[in-house]
């Protein structure tokens, strides 16, 4: 199909061809944008957890803090939420705390992504639409100028059909990309939970690890007095 051809149908095709066309521009737009901001976050979150937990091994509770405030993976917000609260309250707090951000960020990372399954649900009944519309104005035609018969209009319906294919592909697009981030988002969310949980363990066993590394611990006068 040469481009000239190619014209004629998006033409023929009226305003439903030009909203495919548009769904299909915005579904890849939204792809690549994703792609970028989901392309390292498995990886950095487990490199990042795995030097926390060095730290943490050695019982230097504030170089683990320094290397979250230095990362630029965004699992640090979620590392960095238990330091903030670690010492200052419960550990039962912490662990909330720490939660939380860790479902906020998993709604940062799934942010843009619904675009492409509300693109992947309705882009066959913009493409339905612009068939329906193409032949009403097809026997719209052959009522206008008194001639009948199929040949009249076999012409313009299937040049009406191009939307209807046209928001099929459209779809099959979206909804290919859709179930691919669907599924590096959960694999993601997954390895995300993992760090958190391993995070939280060595937290509340630190005082363990400070003891076995050597780190010299609280002595008696330096434990607040009990009531």
């Amino acid at each position: 199909m040469s481009g000239a051809e190619l014209f004629h149908l998006i033409r023929t095709g009226g305003a439903a061809m030009v909203a495919i066309i548009a769904c299909s521009i915005l579904s890849i737009a939204v792809a690549v944008e994703r792609t970028i901001a989901l392309w390292s976050v498995g990886s950095d979150a487990r490199n990042l957890g795995e030097l926390i937990s060095r730290h943490l091994f050695r019982g230097d509770i504030e170089e683990a803090r320094k290397a979250c405030e230095r990362s630029r993976s965004i699992a640090a917000d979620i590392f960095l939420a238990g330091f903030s609260r670690h010492g200052r309250t419960s550990f039962d707090a912490v662990a909330s705390a720490v939660e939380r951000e860790r479902q906020q960020v998993g709604l940062k990372l799934r942010s843009h992504v619904w675009i492409l399954g509300t693109i992947g649900a309705t882009a066959p009944f913009v493409g339905l639409f612009g068939t329906v519309w193409g032949i009403l104005h097809s026997f719209h035609q052959m009522a206008a100028t008194g001639q009948g018969g199929f040949a009249v209009v076999a012409g313009g319906i299937s040049e009406a059909l191009v939307t209807t294919a046209g928001g099929i592909l459209v779809a099959v697009e979206a909804v290919v990309l859709y179930n691919f981030f669907q599924t590096r988002l959960s694999r993601t969310g997954v390895e995300l939970k993992l760090a958190a949980d391993e995070f939280l363990e060595l937290l509340k066993e630190r005082p363990n690890l400070a003891a076995a590394a050597g780190a010299p611990l609280p002595t008696a006068e330096q434990k607040p007095a009990s009531a």
